[in-house]
């Protein structure tokens, strides 16, 4: 209760700061915040950084859609019909352009107000300082890898900034650049909550930094000027990959953290702070019934079609020999096995009805497929009720996503109601990080560190080691050697349905056009179901769910790499310019 009440009250601080700008200007009334009234204590300073945790959005809040499971713009997942790109025109306004230039307004005002506080210590001053360009520069990331060239802006502007206000965006890479610059100042000057995995600390700091310097190192290596981008820079890539290497080492170095032997319960424990996965945890959120819940248990059970992993992601996964879809010795079946209701007694007049179980199907592949999806078959015309609670659900591709669900939440109601669970979302934890440090590695010829890297994670699922010389999988299509194919497929069973990771992956890699669902179709499929007369959903001649619904599909074009500059900004500034192909 008391951090929320902290959160109201920066939101209310903020709001005043910000929309006070008249008052500030002409001195500092009595009856208002302002920065010199407000920023008078380390107390104070905590209050109003605590807005930096909204950041966050991990399963969501309450209704709100959070960033597992829900984003379907990838190869991973499909909804019935298709995921389009996330813009097909101009639009006049962007929210993330708009919430990020707010937060990072928020983050300067907090750095120009430090020096002036004399009762802080200069080692309070420098913790503080770091948390707010950590997240100065984790604003600046999202708005590039969204954008590529914008504004960085170091301090709270007002209408004499007239080279950001009215001038030419900058090139992306300086900008990065600065970023990296605020990473290294976190990383060296954080040095509050060692210990704790809800707050910002030294090793959250280091999580931030791998993901956005792999982020950077991967998407200048990969990039290319015939798509309206900048041309490759493997120097560059070189040195953003070593700096990814650099932090990821620090937290996998720090006795604080290990690997949780249960995959699962780093996604669906009710308290991270005691769970088995708690040791992996460098950050989570906190969720408590009835102060602050989610709904992503319910919209991957619920009576409302689930989106599907697609066909295309089920045929990624390894077998348990090690081998891919194509070289495994073991039986490569993906035909369920036609059973009565398992559900119970059957609840339609048509006693046709059946459920296909996919059992014997999972039991010779990557462990974690059956920790992501249903050992049965729920699709229109057959649902199924996991664990026999709640409601009847279907999925759009017949594998359900019970990734996140934990059977101990009997209580049926709050499971299948909007906001009514309260298991804790990981935000940043080592087997991603681990993710991070094998890729660049692999992507810098450190061969046998993105080696030692991946079978960390493979120990913990009990599949076979993988080797520095990996046999080739005919489906590697990214043009890049084997052995960084198998650290990019490791990363996608890894973080199946994990923080849009998958399309971002995608863009880094410069790989977007494997999106193209006319060209991969797979990615609009889902199980085989044959051709039962129950099955009420659309199938190819082979039995396997066709997502479509008539429709053509999602076709690529390069210009998806970038979106486009909000039209309301250029009405503001024309100064601006629009990206490559809008």
């Amino acid at each position: 209760m008391k951090k929320i009440t902290i959160i109201l009250s920066a939101v209310l601080l903020s709001l005043t700061l910000t929309s006070c700008v008249k008052e500030i200007l002409n001195g500092d009334p009595y009856t208002s915040f302002t920065k010199s009234n407000y920023f008078t204590s380390e107390t104070n300073v905590e209050l109003y950084a605590n807005y930096f945790y909204n950041e966050w959005s991990g399963y969501g809040n309450s209704g709100s859609y959070g960033s597992f499971y829900f984003p379907t713009l990838s190869d991973n997942q499909t909804p019935t019909g298709y995921t389009e790109w996330n813009f097909t025109s101009v639009s006049a306004t962007n929210s993330t352009w708009n919430s990020c230039y707010t937060e990072i307004r928020r983050a300067n005002i907090l750095l120009e107000a430090l020096p002036g506080i004399e009762s802080m210590s200069a080692a309070a001053k420098a913790n503080w300082e770091g948390i707010a360009r950590l997240y100065r520069a984790w604003q600046h990331y999202c708005l590039v890898r969204t954008f590529g060239d914008c504004y960085w802006v170091d301090h709270a502007l007002d209408v004499t900034d007239e080279d950001i206000l009215f001038g030419p965006r900058q090139d992306r890479d300086g900008i990065m650049d600065k970023v990296l610059e605020d990473l290294n100042f976190a990383v060296a000057n954080i040095s509050y909550n060692a210990n704790s995995r809800t707050a910002y600390n030294n090793a959250v700091a280091q999580a931030i930094k791998s993901e956005i310097c792999l982020y950077e190192g991967t998407f200048c290596k990969y990039r290319s000027a015939a798509d309206g981008q900048k041309a490759a820079d493997e120097s560059r890539a070189t040195r953003f990959l070593g700096e990814c290497k650099t932090a990821s080492q620090a937290i996998m170095n720090n006795s604080n953290y290990a690997l949780s032997s249960d995959y699962k319960a780093v996604y669906n424990s009710f308290d991270l702070a005691n769970s088995a996965a708690t040791k992996e945890m460098i950050m989570y959120k906190k969720y408590v019934q009835g102060v602050l819940s989610h709904s992503t248990i319910d919209y991957t059970c619920g009576s409302t079609q689930t989106n599907g992993m697609t066909k295309d992601a089920f045929d990624s996964y390894l077998f348990l020999d090690g081998n891919c879809l194509a070289n495994t010795k073991l039986n490569k079946n993906d035909h369920g096995r036609v059973e009565p209701w398992i559900g119970g007694k059957n609840p339609y007049a048509d006693d046709r009805q059946w459920n296909i179980d996919i059992s014997e199907v999972l039991a010779v592949r990557d462990p974690r497929l059956g920790m992501q999806i249903d050992d049965v078959l729920l699709y229109p015309g057959v649902g199924y009720k996991r664990y026999g609670l709640g409601a009847e659900a279907t999925s759009s591709t017949g594998y359900g996503v019970q990734k996140f669900d934990n059977p101990a939440f009997t209580n049926a109601t709050l499971r299948n109601s909007i906001g009514g669970a309260e298991t804790d979302a990981p935000i940043f934890w080592l087997g991603n990080v681990i993710l991070n440090y094998a890729e660049a590695c692999a992507e810098t010829g450190d061969n046998a560190g993105a080696v030692n890297a991946v079978n960390m994670l493979r120990d913990r699922v009990g599949m076979p080691h993988l080797t520095s010389s990996p046999a080739a999988d005919p489906k590697n299509n990214m043009g890049v050697s084997n052995l960084i194919w198998e650290v990019r497929r490791e990363r996608r069973v890894e973080l199946m349905f994990d923080n849009n990771d998958r399309y971002w992956c995608m863009i880094r890699w410069h790989q977007l056009d494997k999106l193209d669902q006319t060209k991969y179709p797979d990615q609009c499929r889902g199980a085989w179901v044959g051709d039962f007369e129950h099955a009420k959903m659309d199938v190819d001649a082979n039995g396997y769910i066709i997502t479509l619904n008539g429709k053509t599909g999602r076709q690529y074009d390069p210009r998806q790499y970038l979106a486009p500059i909000p039209s309301g900004q250029i009405d503001l500034n024309p100064a601006i310019g629009q990206n490559y192909g809008w």
